[in-house]
């Protein structure tokens, strides 16, 4: 008896200080994602994480061992349970658990998984013993094809992509910095254009009024002619009769 007491002290003192280095190394993640958050890299991020997968693996191994009592088959019963605030508990708990109330004694004190857990854990358990070896070999087998099928898939991609890669050249040269200088020095300074005079706005020899110097010739019109070309006719008759005209209708 005494034996198994003390491998069970030994169990627990195993667990805990898996559980403070777990902790440890959680609030150092979190403590960098808040403070850090502007100057940390990928690589540092997968390495916290990977600490963090460490610490649960070695955990779930102590609860694995055959060695290690099994915790469910155990009670723990609370000594006192009271509704005032206990500074000694918010001390221990770093300020998470300030009373020790009945609210809270079934979840801090559990050493079951809650009822539906459990039951689904059952459930998968009596499933898994009732798979017999020969659809459990048929499952895995179908399972290797899909992985190595997968495989294969990432494995082409991947020489695909370095042979490209290494018979690439050079990236192909799309654009010209010489041309992009001389089109922003034409568009910002005006550099290299040239000014082009335009002559008068040709006018048809038609309605072109005459020189001073020429007559009244063959192609030439008078200025009353050029006066009259110049206005468009009216398509409205007007009728102006006289203001003293007395209206049909006046009472």
């Amino acid at each position: 008896m005494q034996r198994e007491e003390k491998h069970f002290e030994m169990t627990l003192d195993a667990v805990l200080q898996r559980l403070n280095d777990l902790k440890m190394a959680v609030f150092s993640m979190i403590q960098k994602l808040e403070m850090e958050y502007e100057t940390i890299n990928w690589p540092t991020f997968l390495d916290n994480f990977a600490i963090i997968s460490s610490h649960l693996t070695g955990l779930t191994k102590i609860l694995a061992k055959e060695q290690c009592p099994p915790l469910r088959n155990r009670t723990v019963l609370p000594l006192l349970v009271s509704m005032e605030r206990d500074d000694a508990l918010i001390n221990i708990t770093e300020g998470r658990v300030p009373v020790f109330s009945h609210d809270i004694v079934p979840d801090y004190l559990r050493t079951r998984p809650d009822p539906i857990t459990e039951q689904k854990m059952q459930q998968n358990e009596q499933k898994a013993a009732n798979l017999t070896n020969d659809a459990a070999m048929k499952q895995v087998t179908q399972y290797n094809k899909v992985v190595s099928h997968v495989l294969d898939m990432v494995t082409k991609a991947r020489e695909e992509w370095e042979i490209e890669s290494s018979s690439r050249t050079g990236i192909q040269q799309t654009s010209s910095m010489t041309d992009t200088q001389l089109l922003v020095a034409a568009v910002g300074m005006g550099k290299g254009l040239k000014m082009t005079n335009y002559g008068p706005m040709m006018v048809p020899p038609s309605i072109r009024a005459p020189s001073p110097m020429g007559g009244a010739g063959a192609g030439g019109m008078s200025p009353g002619n050029v006066q009259q070309l110049g206005k468009a006719p009216s398509a409205v008759k007007t009728n102006i009769k006289s203001a003293n005209q007395v209206h049909p209708f006046s009472r």
